[in-house]
């Protein structure tokens, strides 16, 4: 059972236990939009192949081409 002498020093005393626990899981948390998937990877790797293949066209290139 619950202690009953609950004040609230203590009250105060668990928040910022759990306030601080939060901190520790939020700065060790992976950003799940940053995690590629293993086709996502692969079309990076391709991209970035062309790239240094001098195969690309940067933005600027490709709206002079469709007049933009």
């Amino acid at each position: 059972m619950a202690n009953a002498n609950v004040t609230l020093n203590t009250i105060y005393k668990d928040i910022e236990l759990i306030k601080n626990k939060v901190i520790k899981i939020e700065e060790h948390m992976v950003d799940v939009d940053t995690i590629l998937t293993p086709e996502e990877n692969k079309e990076l790797d391709a991209s970035i192949k062309r790239y240094k293949e001098g195969k690309t066209k940067d933005f600027n290139t490709i709206k002079g081409e469709l007049g933009l």
